[in-house]
């Protein structure tokens, strides 16, 4: 059972990037690909579109019952137009007296909109070890296709979600990585 519940969080990234379902991003062009092909193939109409729009991002952050961390976005929004480059951070802490590793997954809404909304660094599904009382800041850098501009299908949305979810990863107790972390005066 320990297996299953370990492997399910690889098997849904799987899923969730070949389907896109639930707003995530499908696997095709890279990044780097798309801001090449952006470069070289200049569309002046496409450009004039993004340039136009203007669009808010809102960060949501969740943990499952069964982690004992503490999980925020530092800023509740940022405003970019699609296109642009943006850079932001999220906050977890470890409330337990116990080093505990977390993973996340995430999503875009509307999900018509996780074809569009693309990372170019982030945390999730990468395991996060956090002693206890630890408390570290993770970017997510990442950027919204400028082709969200012209898509019909979403010329009434102006707000996108960024939400993610650590779960707690099971693993044999590592008795050396318990010590607290001292966090610096404010």
């Amino acid at each position: 059972m320990i297996g299953v519940t370990y492997a399910s969080v690889p098997l849904y990234r799987m899923f969730c990037q070949a389907t896109g379902y639930g707003g995530t991003v499908q696997q095709g062009s890279t990044v780097e690909d798309k801001l090449k092909q952006r470069e070289q193939e200049h569309n002046a109409e496409l450009e004039a579109a993004a340039a136009a729009r203007d669009l808010t991002v809102f960060f949501n952050a969740d943990v499952s019952d069964s982690l004992p961390w503490k999980f925020t976005p530092t800023q509740r929004s940022v405003n970019i137009k699609p296109g642009e480059s943006t850079l932001a951070f999220y906050t977890a802490k470890n409330l337990s007296d116990k080093a505990i590793t977390g993973v996340s997954t995430y999503n875009v809404t509307p999900q018509q909109a996780g074809v569009y909304f693309n990372k170019i660094q982030c945390f999730c599904f990468e395991e996060q070890k956090l002693r206890p009382g630890e408390q570290i800041d993770m970017p997510v850098f990442f950027y919204v296709d400028p082709e969200f501009a012209t898509d019909p299908k979403l010329r009434s949305f102006n707000q996108l979600t960024l939400s993610y979810t650590f779960f707690k990863v099971n693993e044999e107790d590592d008795d050396e990585d318990d010590t607290p972390v001292e966090q610096p005066a404010a």
